[in-house]
């Protein structure tokens, strides 16, 4: 290691450690009036929102909770869920974002394995929590949370209602200094098999990855700033809601929490609370243009950032008739999540519609102390040239060190001291990232490697789909071959000719290749999903499989 100076600090020098408490003091300093708003049932102002936190800070002491233990949430996006993300770790204390989508064993596991000592249920939840609280090995106490104004709940050792909980205590509370590297958040991601695995990250990171959101997203067109109104409709228990909750507090930002998505009601708040920062994922994105109440609205102003999967253009040109930006941005849920945002520089924003389309729909520029990199099998780093293919492997301050108690998955995550993102991707010579598929959903078809992403992208413009996801399903003769799932648009119907047609062009273009049409499609009405709203590629496969062996007329195929 390198031999440098390191003068010691004088005598009396604080040592300034960098926990979540000090994003708590920008935002009532610079816009103590702002709002934090709950569908349309809150409100309150940035002075309202620190008390609350030490309220709750008080509540949750009083209930036994010490530094160290966790503390889970079972809650809609609310500004309960704000006051929670800061005040668990303030008090040194661990806060498990559950992610109430997840089937009622898969839950439990997870609540188990994060040694859970009290738990906070919505009402809502109730019934998911009765399927698995005789199983729960930790959880010593719980609190209600209630919409309705319920006091009490069939929980066991309740010590009560959040409101009335808050209202009795103190609003003020001494957080202390504790080390930058405590653990502050985990939650937990599935995967292709086995249990869910346990990401988590530290005070450290959760602060410089706030400070990067806040520059990254200042810097791209202003998307992020102080004057913007911000709508998450990315669920809180994903990532933080990607952590850009943090950055609005600390920028003093007005926040709108929508509760339980209902499309009808985000436009409602939208137009209501003159929302004009949001960021989802494709599917929900979808549902917010399909909703009765967006006919024939003009959405302009509305910028929304999509992450979570690929952004196609037919999605975006959908929404840009409709006045919405969208800007496409990467990450994932062990990256905390952000790692990169489309930014147009001058030279982007100097070229045509088309290509500046083209790029905006792309996973963007690294951000702000983001190290990209491509390798092959071996871990042998790849030119960024743009054209060549490889495993898309990343460092940052704030990416997650492994996954709680089990370190030899964590290593295999950053082995060669990379993580490694499981995603196929280029990088061109301004760094900017092209993800071309996630590793396990590249198609290899007569020894030709295909992009499920690029083809759902050419799929997705014909004019009668809705929806789309391609695999790659078993072919005696090419080992794999394309298979596209379809939604189509109300009053429209597509077979594989038709398909086909609609792709012919791209292949004279050289977009793709013939041999990545897909052969075979299937006609639903609906796409399955993960809990996170992502394609369910897995599943998709699964059910193909079912399909070909119980329903072959169902098949459309050339």
């Amino acid at each position: 290691m390198l031999q440098t100076r390191v003068i010691p600090p004088a005598d009396g020098a604080y040592q300034y450690p960098l926990l979540i408490k000090r994003l708590l003091m920008s935002g009532s300093r610079y816009e103590k009036t702002r709002e934090i708003v709950y569908r349309d049932q809150s409100r309150y102002s940035y002075l309202t929102l620190n008390e609350r936190i030490c309220r709750l800070a008080n509540v949750l002491t009083e209930a036994g909770v010490k530094a160290g233990d966790t503390v889970a949430v079972m809650d809609w996006d609310s500004h309960r869920y704000l006051e929670c993300m800061f005040a668990i770790p303030m008090i040194g204390a661990v806060i498990h974002t559950i992610n109430v989508r997840l089937s009622p064993d898969q839950i439990l596991f997870t609540m188990n394995h994060a040694e859970d000592k009290l738990v906070l249920v919505n009402s809502e939840f109730l019934p998911l929590y009765k399927c698995f609280e005789s199983k729960l090995t930790t959880v010593e106490k719980t609190l209600l949370i209630s919409d309705t104004g319920d006091k009490t709940a069939d929980l066991p050792n309740l010590i009560g209602e959040y409101e009335t909980l808050l209202a009795a205590a103190s609003p003020q509370y001494r957080f202390e200094d504790f080390d930058e590297n405590s653990v502050a958040t985990t939650f937990y991601t599935t995967g292709t098999t086995g249990n869910p695995k346990g990401v988590y990250f530290t005070h450290r990171q959760l602060v410089l990855h706030t400070m990067a959101v806040a520059t990254i997203m200042g810097s791209v067109e202003g998307l992020l700033c102080t004057d913007k109104v911000y709508m998450p409709i990315t669920p809180m228990f994903h990532v933080h809601a990607w952590g850009v909750p943090y950055a609005a507090t600390m920028l003093g930002v007005k926040q709108v929490y929508p509760g339980r998505y209902d499309p009808e009601l985000l436009v409602e708040l939208w137009r209501k609370e003159k929302v004009n920062f949001s960021h989802c994922v494709p599917t929900i994105m979808q549902m917010v243009l399909n909703a009765k109440a967006a006919k024939d609205v003009d959405f302009t102003g509305w910028n929304i950032i999509i992450g979570g999967s690929s952004l196609n253009r037919s999605l975006y040109d959908a929404a840009k008739a409709k006045g919405i930006q969208l800007t496409a941005a990467y990450g994932m849920s062990e990256t905390g999540p952000l790692v990169s945002v489309a930014h147009l520089n001058e030279e982007l924003m100097a070229g045509s519609e088309d290509e500046r389309t083209t790029y905006r729909i792309k996973a963007g520029a690294p951000g702000v102390l983001v190290e990209a990199a491509i390798v092959d099998g071996e871990g042998n780093f790849l030119p960024s040239d743009g054209e060549t293919q490889g495993e898309l492997v990343l460092r940052a301050p704030w990416l997650t060190e492994g996954y709680y108690r089990e370190p030899e998955k964590g290593a295999e995550l950053w082995a060669g001291g990379w993580l490694h993102t499981g995603d196929v991707a280029t990088l061109d010579s301004m760094g900017g990232i092209d993800i071309r598929d996630r590793i396990k959903d590249v198609i290899k078809t007569g020894g030709e490697w295909v992009s499920s992403l690029e083809l759902e992208d050419l799929c997705s413009r014909h004019p009668g789909v809705r929806e789309v996801a391609v695999v790659g399903i078993a072919d005696p003769q090419w080992g794999e071959r394309p298979f596209a799932l379809l939604v189509a648009h109300e009053g429209h119907v597509i077979d594989a000719k038709a398909l086909k047609e609609h792709l012919k062009p791209f292949v004279e273009q050289g977009h793709i290749n013939k041999w990545a049409i897909p052969s075979q499609i299937a006609l639903v009405t609906e796409i399955p999903k993960t809990s996170v709203g992502k394609l369910d590629k897995k599943r998709i496969r699964l059910d193909i499989i079912e399909w070909q062996s119980t329903n072959s007329a169902f098949l459309s195929t050339l």
